[in-house]
């Protein structure tokens, strides 16, 4: 019999999480956090849920990969066209959630997001294989297409007319930086008492550290 969905449960035994031991600014300690993901062998560490709204705060949520992270920020690329584009640019906020199981760990932050220079956008952009950069051209992402077929076709017609040449980047395609004003820590523990450290940006730039309770 299958078993209830009810019942999957895992108990959380690795680690714990104290406020004597993290760091006062939340990207050092998302720092060491991501180094241990590393280290451990995570499987795509840079994979995050990215929840935005429109304007009217109809919900949306994607897995998109982190590219970058500074104390300005957590940066990824996108069609600025694309669902998540256009909810950005009527409501410039968004939440970010990594989720690293082999660590029992998951970290939240929520920020106001901008779109990064020109500059970056284009070094970013050359940077990618080519098949990348060709695609960034040949898909009008998130709008409806006829079928498999024409995505294909378009790719195959425009790796054709471009052999050879330097593509350069699309005016719609480029990154933006989510900056941070609150981050979360989630460490799992047993009994489902989770430890959670809540660090908030205050008015003068310093960061405030409380404890939630899970």
């Amino acid at each position: 019999m299958d078993k209830s969905i009810a019942d999957l449960r895992k108990e959380y035994l690795q680690q714990s999480l104290l406020e004597k031991d993290v760091e006062t600014d939340p990207i050092l300690q998302f720092k060491k956090w991501w180094d241990q993901a590393l280290a451990a062998g995570v499987d795509e560490p840079n994979a995050m849920t990215l929840a935005t709204a429109s304007r009217d705060a109809v919900p949306s949520a994607r897995i998109v990969l982190l590219k970058e992270f500074n104390a300005n920020g957590f940066v990824f690329f996108t069609n600025y066209n694309s669902y998540k584009g256009q909810q950005l640019s009527e409501n410039p906020k968004a939440c970010l959630v990594f989720f690293w199981k082999q660590l029992e760990r998951q970290v939240r932050i929520t920020g106001v997001v901008f779109k990064v220079s020109d500059k970056e956008s284009d070094e970013y952009y050359y940077s990618r294989p080519e098949g990348s950069r060709i695609g960034a051209w040949a898909s009008p992402q998130s709008q409806v297409i006829e079928d498999r077929n024409w995505l294909d076709e378009q790719f195959a017609k425009l790796s054709e007319e471009k052999k050879g040449v330097q593509l350069s980047r699309p005016v719609f395609w480029g990154g933006m930086i989510v900056k941070p004003v609150i981050i979360e820590f989630w460490q799992g523990r047993a009994s489902r008492l989770h430890d959670r450290i809540q660090y908030s940006l205050q008015d003068d730039g310093t960061w405030k550290i409380e404890r939630l309770a899970p």
